[in-house]
């Protein structure tokens, strides 16, 4: 039990705010997920407002199930998004199963849609040593551009993480980092003497010509003194790869390519899961793939014997 008070008299809304409150308080979730949760409940209430369920003791396994169809067919939701309003979904009613609003969670036995096996895209090692050095050091915020994409590339940060960091969370004179992740748990990452000498750059020289007063202990900081957006950040690292002549691409490719040179250099996987933050080794073991398939493709290409050999 959370200790929120969630009377079944509650109205869904009500139930919804209740949950929210839940996962803010007791998961730690970032307001970035906790926004993603709730636009998905909120559409399966409205679902169930327009058909006439009021009340949560009256939700049925069927009405979950029709309301996956509808956005199957009438929003042509991709089977990854369909997938993350189930798991919302399955969230909030096991809440309320769990504070005692309704007997049991009627999501409970209701499988997602299959996913299509993907592996993470991940730039070569020359793609992105030129994606790093697109940035002009000359002036301030080439200076801080370079140090944010050799920062997340060297220690494997997620946006987010990189975004959030503070200056105590930096350790220069022995080159790492503490990263707080996701669920905020802590992990200690090791940077590289060369984002250590790019970062140490930018707090001397960038850091103090874009600080305000207001600024607080944010490391990277946008053009108002500011911590920057994810939005800000995405458009500025597209705008840094048609520099360096590369499409677009997104902050998670880096983290992907910090990944996967290092497991295709010989790394230990549970070095990289511990430096990635991963919770569990099997989400780590998918650079084992992503190697494995580029071992297969110079196989493929340049042996005599492959039977593909140009």
């Amino acid at each position: 039990m959370t200790g929120q008070p969630s009377p079944p008299s509650s109205s869904l809304d009500q139930l919804l705010d209740f949950f929210l409150a839940h996962l803010r308080v007791e998961k730690s979730l970032s307001g970035h997920t906790l926004e993603s949760y709730g636009r998905s409940v909120a559409g399966f209430l409205a679902y169930l407002g327009a058909v006439g369920v009021t009340e949560a003791q009256r939700i049925e396994r069927a009405h979950l199930n029709n309301y996956l169809l509808e956005l199957t067919q009438s929003r042509a939701l991709s089977p990854r998004s369909r997938a993350a309003h189930l798991s919302a979904i399955r969230g909030f009613l096991g809440f309320l199963a769990q504070e005692g609003v309704i007997p049991q969670n009627p999501a409970h036995q209701i499988s997602g849609p299959r996913l299509p096996r993907t592996l993470p895209k991940a730039l070569s090692e020359e793609d992105t040593l030129t994606l790093i050095a697109a940035p002009e050091p000359e002036i301030p915020f080439g200076l801080r551009n370079r140090a944010m994409l050799e920062l997340l590339y060297a220690g494997g940060l997620r946006v987010s993480e990189l975004l959030s960091l503070t200056l105590s969370q930096l350790n220069l004179p022995d080159a790492f980092a503490r990263i707080i992740g996701k669920g905020s748990k802590e992990r200690i990452t090791p940077i590289g003497q060369t984002a250590v000498d790019l970062v140490g750059q930018y707090l001397t020289k960038a850091r103090p010509l874009l600080a305000k007063p207001t600024s607080g202990p944010t490391v990277f900081l946008n053009k108002r003194g500011q911590k920057m957006s994810r939005q800000y950040f995405w458009k500025l690292l597209g705008q840094e790869a048609v520099k360096a002549g590369l499409d677009p691409v997104s902050p998670h490719v880096l983290r992907h390519s910090f990944a996967t040179h290092l497991v295709a250099g010989g790394a230990d996987l549970r070095a990289v899961q511990m430096m990635l933050g991963h919770a569990s080794l099997a989400t780590t073991e998918v650079y084992l793939k992503v190697t494995n398939r580029r071992l297969r493709e110079v196989h493929d290409r340049y042996h005599p014997r492959s039977g593909r050999a140009k």
